[in-house]
This record gives structure tokens, C-alpha cells and sequence, in this order.
């Protein structure tokens, strides 16, 4: 599946190449709601600025309506900037992320299912899911885990 590319333009608006037409910010985020991939180009440039413009809407978002992060989850992002930790934060991030939405795909598909059931099912493999991922986390951090019978 290849990019969705729009192009900003000088005057601040977007251009959506496949669509031919101007669209806004908004329009933007419904197609990113949607699952298109996109990628922003600078038309003068050619630079990607794709992050620049999630961040922007991002920042549209959390200004209206309940935002997502708190000040405090905000604060705690900011301090892994620049220390040594920053690329392993941002690969959990991404990998929680990712593990959330599939969690909710497959929600959605064991609706159909024996509830109890696919919450039992899915509970045990979400801890198994995390575990792994919080042992790579902590490998890759240099920290050994403790070992379950130590008590320092």
C-alpha cells in the first residue's frame, strides 16, 4: 500500500494529489481515522514533513474537547527527550500502540464469541504480550529484571 501524498504548499494549504483538490486539517485527520497512510511533502522543499503536520493535528486535537495526555503523561514524554532512553521509549510507545489496536480488533471480532471466553483468552495473551515486550524494554535498557523470590 503506497502513501497518500500531500503537498503543502506556501501559503499553508494542503493539496491532496490523489483527490485533486485543496483539504484542510480536518479533512486530513478523517483520512488518517479512515487508515490511509499518508505522507506530507513541502512543496517548495520536497522535505517530508509529515510529522510536523500529525503533530499539528494532534495539538488541534488535545485543544478541544477532552485531550488525550494529560499534562502530567505530557511532562513524563518530554523528559526522555535527548537521554539515553529516548529511542527505546519511543519503539514501547509504538509497539503499545500497536498492540493496543490490535487488541481491539480482536475485541471486536470475539464479540461473536462466548464473551467470557474471548476475555479469558485475550487477557491471558495481553500478559504474556506485555511481559515480553517490557522484557525486551528492560534488555535493551541494560537492566536485569529481579529475579521473583528476591525481596531487595
Amino acid at each position: 500500500m503506497s502513501d497518500h501524498i500531500i503537498k503543502k504548499y506556501p501559503n499553508r494549504r494542503l493539496y491532496d494529489t490523489e483527490q485533486s483538490k485543496y483539504i484542510t486539517l480536518t479533512q486530513l485527520r478523517h483520512l488518517i481515522i479512515q487508515g490511509e497512510a499518508i505522507k506530507v511533502i513541502d512543496s517548495t522543499t520536497e522535505e517530508d514533513i509529515t510529522r510536523n503536520i500529525l503533530l499539528q493535528i494532534i495539538l488541534e486535537s488535545e485543544s478541544g474537547g477532552e485531550p488525550l495526555f494529560t499534562a502530567n503523561m505530557l511532562s513524563q514524554i518530554i523528559r526522555f527527550y535527548g537521554g539515553t532512553l529516548q529511542g527505546i521509549f519511543g519503539r514501547y510507545l509504538e509497539q503499545s500502540l500497536s498492540l493496543f489496536t490490535q487488541q481491539q480488533e480482536q475485541v471486536r471480532k470475539n464479540l461473536s464469541e462466548d464473551p467470557f471466553s474471548a476475555m479469558t483468552n485475550m487477557a491471558q495473551e495481553n500478559m504474556k504480550m506485555w511481559t515480553d515486550m517490557q522484557k525486551s524494554f528492560f534488555s535493551a535498557a541494560g537492566i536485569k529484571p529481579s529475579k521473583p523470590d528476591d525481596n531487595n
